[in-house]
């Protein structure tokens, strides 16, 4: 629920490749601008959210929701869903040219490091 929170509903590449000049602004007074619209609304994130904690508490109130779980378990199932939602994550991500590690960016001489060295 949290990435699809956090994902715009339209793919901003899509509506390029429709339009030649890009995203355009409103012509009249009767469009609207909406920069980001999010693929799951905030309201049934915060109600799906919330029916999930409730539902998490009233269950703790009962013994027979109390089963023992092996740890290794938990982190191997964690690893799991982690690396299944995040592999179409990532791949959105080298699509777009979006990497959030710096293996393979470019890096650039400021002026700053210039500077310092011929000031001294």
């Amino acid at each position: 629920m949290f990435i699809a929170f956090l994902s715009p509903r339209f793919e901003p590449s899509s509506q390029m490749e429709e339009e030649d000049d890009g995203p355009s602004l409103p012509t009249n007074a009767d469009e609207d601008f909406k920069p980001f619209v999010r693929r799951l609304p905030e309201f049934k994130f915060w109600l799906s959210a919330m029916k999930g904690v409730f539902t998490a508490i009233f269950c703790s109130f009962f013994k027979v929701f109390d089963v023992p779980v092996f740890w290794p378990i938990l982190v191997l199932y964690f690893l799991i869903l982690f690396t299944v939602t995040m592999k179409r994550q990532i791949k959105h991500m080298v699509k777009h040219k979006y990497l959030p590690w710096n293996v393979g960016k470019k890096k650039y001489g400021g002026m700053g490091s210039t500077t310092m060295k011929n000031n001294k």
